[in-house]
């Protein structure tokens, strides 16, 4: 890769670029989470059980994790411009047929549309990130994109329901399709793939940067780092979590939306604490994943296992705890950053991203199941025992996880002499010359030497070379 026009880029022109990318990434989590609060207006729409209701998530996200692979080897090739014009445009369709749809046949294949649309915006948005801002900004700016990404779920809870609520399924989702609308054509106007004219030379294909980035073990960490951090809040807040709080839980639909605003509002504050703490230990990431899943689990265990109901602040800890699910998976992203460079960025980070939506898709489905297995016959919804049940199966998740996460940065460390951080490759764009602003961090701190200089350097004593 070469780049014709080194100048630095201006931060006004980063962060315009970044902000409507960012608000494309918005639109789209809002898409995906509609589901989530409209599901039992949804089952009583197409008079459907909870089984085929979980059909609708199920095939949005089959759909958004078969595609991460493929996209992430078209944004290596196309660029993020135009994936996220054509994602959007995807997503306004399906929104649309969704808006219309009175078939369920018609609605699956909305939640299709959504899916595909879905799939190619937040790798593209982290596309951006590595190409606009300096290396050492990335664990920050990866954060926010995901935390803030998560307003899209706030505008999709109690908004969109006192929209459904006063004027109708048709309306409300049209509505959503106009907004999405306007969004596209500013990312139309605004967004370009790089600060600087890019010229590719003898660049790999994509099946060859996508078979090393594969063979990365730090890729596959970030894989497992995302499969058993995600799936919990990512489940709960799509469709889950609604129906568990109005349904298993008694409380009004009102009340459920608002908690899960609040874990979508607690993503705020927990994604710059777990993207301070990555950039200032990058070496205990692992440790980091471990603990958010340890607090995730003890915490489902304590309100499973509550005699009767459980009280509003165990119901409001649970949606705290759950808040830092989504940041705890963007964890995995870093480990593709760090692992690979950046012209294989987005076939690392298409890997990275299936794993939490596998896991998304396998707890969604299994949960409609054994819902409608527990709920007894002439019962017209399902009760808490069977909730208890159907959520008791995070648990195999978890411990699956956690055996991938450990086998594998077991594998990075080995690879690595030890660290979860491999020691000096430039992990972003190399625009401009080492040292410069868009060095990396190793790159500022090391000084590289070359013929003469180099021999002398590994001929002086241990002492000195740690002096220099």
């Amino acid at each position: 890769m070469s780049l014709a026009d080194p100048a630095p880029v201006p931060r006004r022109q980063a962060l315009l670029v970044w902000g409507v990318a960012l608000s494309a990434y918005v639109a789209s989590v809002f898409h995906r989470s509609s589901l989530g609060v409209t599901g039992v207006e949804a089952s009583h729409r197409f008079e459907i059980s909870a089984a085929t209701l979980a059909t609708f998530t199920v095939a949005q996200l089959a759909v958004y994790a078969v595609m991460q692979v493929p996209v992430g080897m078209l944004l290596d090739r196309y660029g993020s411009r135009r994936l996220l014009i054509t994602g959007g445009a995807l997503m306004v369709a399906g929104q649309l047929c969704f808006a219309l749809a009175t078939d369920v046949r018609l609605a699956v294949a909305a939640r299709v549309l959504v899916g595909l649309g879905d799939a190619m915006t937040f790798i593209s948005v982290l596309r951006i990130v590595a190409y606009w801002f300096p290396g050492r900004r990335n664990p920050m700016l990866v954060q926010l994109t995901g935390t803030l990404g998560q307003l899209g779920a706030v505008i999709g809870a109690v908004p969109l329901v006192l929209l459904l609520e006063h004027t109708g399924w048709t309306t409300a989702f049209l509505t959503a399709a106009a907004v999405s609308t306007v969004i596209l054509l500013v990312a139309v106007a605004a967004i370009r793939d790089s600060p600087h004219r890019v010229t590719v030379a003898a660049a790999p294909p994509p099946r060859g940067l996508l078979a090393a980035a594969w063979a990365a073990p730090g890729t596959r960490l970030g894989l497992w780092t995302h499969f058993v951090t995600g799936f919990s809040g990512s489940v709960f807040a799509l469709l889950w979590g609604f129906p568990f709080l109005v349904q298993g839980q008694g409380l009004a639909p009102t009340a459920a939306a608002t908690l899960l605003t609040v874990l979508t509002l607690g993503m705020l504050v927990t994604g710059p604490t777990v993207a301070y703490l990555c950039g200032r230990f990058p070496r205990h990431r692992s440790v980091l994943v471990f603990t958010i899943n340890g607090m995730t689990a003890a915490t489902w265990a304590v309100v499973l296992l509550w005699p009767g109901r459980a009280p509003g602040w165990l119901l409001v800890v649970l949606a705290l705890v759950l808040a830092l699910n989504g940041p705890g998976a963007l964890i995995g992203f870093d480990f593709a950053r760090t692992f690979n460079p950046v012209n294989r960025m987005g076939s690392a980070t298409g890997i990275v991203n299936v794993g939490g939506f596998v896991a998304a898709i396998a707890l969604v489905l299994a949960i409609g199941v054994v819902l409608d297995v527990a709920t007894p016959t002439g019962q017209t919804v399902p009760g808490l025992d069977a909730y208890r049940w159907a959520f008791a199966l995070q648990y195999v998740l978890w411990a699956v996880g956690v055996v991938q996460v450990l086998r594998w940065r077991n594998a990075a460390r080995r690879q690595h002499d030890g660290p979860d951080l491999p020691v000096g490759r430039p992990d972003t764009v190399p625009i401009g010359g080492r040292g410069g602003r868009f060095a990396s961090g190793n790159d500022r701190r090391r000084r590289r030497f070359s013929g003469e200089a180099a021999a002398r350097r590994r001929a002086a004593p241990a002492r000195m070379r740690r002096k220099a």
